[in-house]
């Protein structure tokens, strides 16, 4: 079992910034994947970004290109998510999710097996 908290979600103005944090604990190695998703009211899960924890690739949604940053600090087994330039259409609960079996980052929803309960992102205009 893998345990995902998320925090550091809020409300900020258009332009701001937030910092979104994903601790994990529990059966976690040096090869899993972490990404953030992020789902509106009426929408579908989308995915936001994704980090191999022991380093190498990344990925991100077009939409975010740019102005998200995903790093992950290995002493404190977290995750994070800089958002930068933060618009309206970025409001949406935000979940981090694991998948412990994929050696590279990778946008595929139905792999990640571990989710956060997430944390809401508002951005007002």
């Amino acid at each position: 079992q893998v345990q995902l908290v998320e925090s550091g979600g809020g409300l900020v103005q258009a332009g701001g910034s937030l910092r979104l944090s994903c601790a994990t604990s529990g059966r976690t190695s040096y090869t899993y994947t972490v990404a953030w998703f992020r789902q509106s009211p009426g929408k579908e899960r989308e995915f936001v970004s994704a980090i191999r924890f022991n380093g190498g690739n990344t990925e991100y949604a077009d939409s975010v290109k740019g102005r998200f940053t995903i790093s992950r600090d290995i002493a404190k087994n977290t995750v994070y998510l800089q958002m930068n330039s933060l618009k309206p259409e970025d409001t949406a609960t935000y979940y981090c999710a694991a998948d412990p079996y994929s050696a590279y980052a990778h946008t595929d929803v139905r792999e990640y097996n571990y989710w956060g309960q997430g944390t809401r992102v508002t951005v007002s205009s």
